[in-house]
């Protein structure tokens, strides 16, 4: 899953950030709403946590923008403004959910899940693949009842090839989706986790491996 933080306090979008990454989530940051306006133009996200009072190009602007993007992101309004008057405008913009500042982290993470799972053309919350099982809110995996033991990355990995299922995965595309824009694009750490992650799952082979297109699950 990919996220774009949206965020001009430079420290609460660090944490913010950290702690989505180790939930296994790729995350950009945008200081500002025509940085943020910029990187939506070259990548795909999921969900937009969008901070309201924005230099640059406000939030409420930013807000309406994608959501008139035919394959837009669902977007998490955060903001310090919390009386009901705001929460209503906000929605009223077009975001898809509002939580206001201070916040709760678990909270974060839960509603980022609940957008995600709302998102046109999303998978269910439970993927099922080659008896694989995940659940990307209890962070567990199986294969044929046996619980996997995987690090952040792998499971990030499995995830997105069981969100593309039965399609490929190249390996431009899992570095977008799961090490975000700072990826060294001719590290080999995606071969590496791949590689992990096919020992971890057993045997028969779960992930197939076609030269010059990618990874793909069954």
């Amino acid at each position: 899953m990919r996220i774009l933080v949206v965020e001009d306090d430079p420290a609460l979008a660090e944490v913010v950030a950290e702690g989505l990454r180790d939930q296994g989530m790729a995350v950009d940051l945008a200081g500002d709403g025509l940085a943020a306006a910029a990187k939506l133009e070259l990548t795909a996200h999921d969900v937009v946590v969008l901070d309201r009072d924005l230099p640059g190009l406000h939030g409420d602007t930013l807000c309406r923008m994608i959501t008139e993007r035919p394959d837009r992101p669902m977007v998490l309004m955060l903001t310090a403004a919390s009386a009901p008057g705001d929460r209503v405008s906000g929605l009223t913009l077009g975001a898809d959910d509002y939580l206001p500042k201070p916040f709760h982290f678990p909270e974060l993470i839960l509603r980022i899940h609940a957008l995600a799972r709302r998102k046109p053309h999303a998978r269910p919350r439970i993927l099922h693949t080659a008896g694989i099982d995940l659940d990307p809110l209890r962070r567990t995996a199986t294969r044929d009842g046996r619980q996997l033991s995987l690090s952040v990355k792998e499971f990030a990995v499995l995830e997105a090839l069981l969100r593309a299922s039965p399609g490929f995965l190249s390996t431009e595309s899992l570095l977008e989706q799961v090490w975000d824009e700072n990826a060294d694009p001719f590290t080999n750490t995606v071969t590496v986790t791949i590689g992990r992650l096919r020992r971890k799952l057993g045997t028969p082979s779960a992930i197939t491996t076609t030269p010059g297109v990618g990874y793909r699950i069954g």
